[in-house]
């Protein structure tokens, strides 16, 4: 009879398979630390809005939301600095063969996000300490680096992601990276559609997830200039995304035919190539064959190629170990109408938000109305996640397409099993953390503490005024 000990000791000792933890190890990191990264890039200029207004009309109530939204993106950045240099070092560590091989490919996009990085948290200490002791345009105006660092880290990170998808800036000669090129494999020809997909989407997320938060307020009877104004600024911002998401993410799909048909069969659930392919809709793959989906005559081939009459390639046009297998498949094909099903949701909620203003109603007036807008929140981070599972589980098996398969890149020690534990732990102590502080502070509000935060040691503070 084995001890528990002993049990534990074969799990992290014996030759067990570390791709699975590996994989479920970047989903967590990765997951965690996306929706993180969308504050550092949207919710700036949403600052940036109210802030001018304080300053234009002299609004006290528009200058209380700058001030506490500044304090909450400073603790959602310190939270994303931890999450994001936690998944730096799970490049290296989970996957060694990668880095060894294309580190000097991808190396520049890295080392500039970095920088992007560091930019950021210079200037957001800068907007943190400038309340009252900066004139108020040179104060706001210290939000446009703050974004621009946002903006440019994201695009690095995007950069190396699409060359994933569609590599280029190098080649391979008798098994070895040569005359790399690290500009052309940043600039690659998906860089700039997945670029503005997902800057698009760092909108909706950060737009849903705060007006949600006050929409909430206004469930529970809290209906003031200070809540209306809360939900009516990141709800513009969100609902001017969600109407020009479907436009970019079509324009995205259509270049899968010829860059990544395994990804576009797979989205589809199509078995063999077809033209005039119908659009399934839900459905899993069983014995090979598309089970319980309601197919809808051309609409694949219409909506995938923008063409009635286009050929939708499907699984079988590929050998098994060039494709996602089935169950990948089936994965991808559910998390893609999954997501676009929840963005169709968010854009019927402005919908509804114009026909209500259109006909002189108030929508913040009606329960419901609010009540599907605190669910939009959780949707539009839904949706995000999605949009990640079908990039990356659509490209499998490969970690760069068609060069490097995952099972090649992976870390060939067992301990992954352990970290990946630890992980779990680590992150769900920090994402508990986070809203405890965040609550706080809100309870802190509410109750009418002082919007600044003290600063030890700092100068006495010179009025200025507002």
């Amino acid at each position: 009879m084995r001890t528990i000990g002993e049990i534990v000791y074969h799990l992290l000792a014996a030759d067990m398979p570390v791709l699975l933890p590996a994989r479920w190890q970047m989903t967590v990191s990765l997951g965690t630390h996306i929706v993180l990264a969308c504050f550092g890039v949207a919710f700036p200029a949403m600052i940036w809005v109210v802030h001018g207004r304080a300053i234009r009309d002299d609004d006290v109530v528009a200058l209380g939301l700058a001030k506490r939204w500044s304090k909450v993106a400073a603790v959602l950045f310190a939270v994303g600095a931890v999450s994001g240099t936690i998944l730096s070092f799970e490049m290296g560590l989970l996957w060694p063969e990668f880095m060894r091989q294309f580190g000097d490919v991808v190396g520049l996009a890295f080392a500039l996000e970095g920088i992007a990085f560091f930019l950021e948290a210079i200037f957001i200490g800068i907007y943190l300490y400038g309340w009252d002791r900066l004139p108020p345009r040179r104060h706001r105006a210290v939000l446009i680096p703050i974004a621009a660092s946002g903006v440019a880290g994201t695009f690095c990170v995007l950069a190396v992601n699409s060359w994933m998808n569609s590599p280029s800036g190098f080649h391979i000669v008798d098994g070895q990276v040569t005359d790399v090129n690290p500009w052309a494999a940043m600039f690659n020809h998906a860089v700039w559609l997945q670029f503005l997909h997902m800057w698009i989407a760092t909108f909706m997320v950060v737009g849903f997830c705060v007006a949600a938060v006050y929409a909430a307020g206004l469930l529970r009877g809290r209906d003031d200039r200070h809540h209306r104004l809360g939900f009516a600024v990141p709800f513009a911002f969100a609902m001017i995304a969600a109407v020009a998401q479907p436009v970019v993410g079509h324009l995205a799909g259509l270049r899968l035919a010829s860059a990544q048909p395994t990804k576009l069969a797979s989205m589809e659930l199509g078995i063999h190539s077809e033209r005039r392919a119908p659009l399934t809709i839900g459905g899993v793959i069983i014995d090979g064959r598309v089970r319980f989906g309601l197919e809808v005559p051309v609409l694949g081939s219409l909506i995938s190629r923008s063409n009635p009459n286009a050929t939708v390639p499907g699984l079988a046009d590929f050998s098994e170990v060039d494709r996602p297998n089935d169950q990948l498949a089936t994965m991808v094909h559910l998390s893609f109408q999954a997501m676009v099903g929840s963005a169709f949701a968010l854009l019927g909620l402005g919908a509804w938000h114009w026909r209500s203003r259109r006909r002189g109603g108030d929508p913040l007036a009606s329960r419901r109305f609010l009540w599907a807008a605190v669910v939009a929140g959780p949707l539009a981070v839904l949706a995000l996640e999605l949009g990640w599972f079908t990039t990356e589980l659509g490209r499998q098996p490969w970690i760069v397409y068609r060069v490097m398969q995952v099972s090649d890149a992976v870390a060939r020690g067992n301990a992954i099993w352990a970290s990946f534990a630890v992980l779990v732990v680590v992150y769900t102590g920090m994402v508990a953390g986070a809203i405890a502080v965040l609550r706080s502070m809100a309870r802190r509000w509410r109750a009418g503490a002082e919007l600044d935060l003290p600063t030890p040691y700092s100068p006495p503070r010179p009025r200025v005024s507002r």
